[in-house]
């Protein structure tokens, strides 16, 4: 049985994790972090992780970069392993999660769906044949109307894993309405829709001449990232300090 501690239990990621483990008999929630404890759950529920004073094997956040260093200060401590699934973290924050992982088992996505994690390896594979042979890649990502940073971090990670095929070669264009230039041979263009209830949306098209080839994944509910964090979860205990990501969870 995987004993996990959720941070940000109450939020609609928390309670959504709740629901899944509940229906799970391998894992079980032992304890929940939160600003309040609003008393409806069926664990306890510390407003600060320094008091929490059960024992458990992983720890999955859902909660707020703010939380990050009482967070890491935890896990490092009594050698819990991490799951980070929180966007928006400045790039101390996540040099600070590096870092951990050298005392502990951590890992950190840009979104914890299977699918996308799944995507990210099959674009991999695509850029090294189709951009050598003069194919464009742009990445267009959409979602939801309350959603605050642009681009995604999943947006990000799929430029990342594009230029990770192609040694590094590539610079990443956010917005073509300043400069009036002909697009360059070496860059991936990045745009970011923001409307209504959407899930997320994240499309890579590959363009060349005379044939277009697109990666599309949607996600229709937030359940696929609470269901990959759980599978991550289970995944994680036990695991040596280093750092981990989701890729490491879709390959076994």
């Amino acid at each position: 049985m995987v004993r996990i501690i959720l941070s940000g239990c109450n939020g609609y990621m928390g309670r959504t994790v709740t629901e899944i483990v509940a229906a799970d008999e391998n894992a079980e929630i032992v304890a929940g972090i939160d600003l309040a404890d609003n008393g409806d759950k069926k664990y306890p529920v510390f407003t600060n992780i320094e008091d929490c004073d059960i024992a458990a094997d992983v720890v999955i956040d859902f909660s707020s970069p703010k939380a990050l260093d009482g967070l890491l200060a935890y896990c490092t401590k009594n050698h819990v392993a991490a799951i980070f699934c929180t966007t928006g973290y400045s790039e101390e924050q996540l040099a600070q999660i590096r870092a951990a992982a050298g005392e502990t088992a951590v890992m950190k996505s840009a979104n914890m769906s299977l699918g996308i994690n799944m995507l990210l390896k099959l674009i991999k594979d695509a850029a090294k044949l189709l951009a050598p042979a003069g194919f464009d890649m742009e990445i267009v990502e959409k979602h939801h109307n309350l959603k605050v940073d642009a681009p995604s971090g999943t947006a990000l990670a799929l430029a990342d894993s594009l230029n990770e095929a192609l040694d590094q070669q590539y610079e990443y264009t956010y917005d073509r309405t300043k400069e009036r230039r002909r697009r360059d041979k070496y860059e991936i263009g990045i745009s970011a829709v923001r409307g209504g209830n959407i899930v997320g949306e994240h499309e890579v098209i590959f363009a060349g001449l005379d044939e277009v080839i697109e990666f599309k994944h949607t996600a229709y509910s937030k359940s696929v990232f609470a269901k990959g964090a759980v599978q991550a979860a289970k995944y994680m205990a036990g695991k040596p300090a280093g750092f981990y990501d989701m890729g490491d969870v879709v390959c076994g």
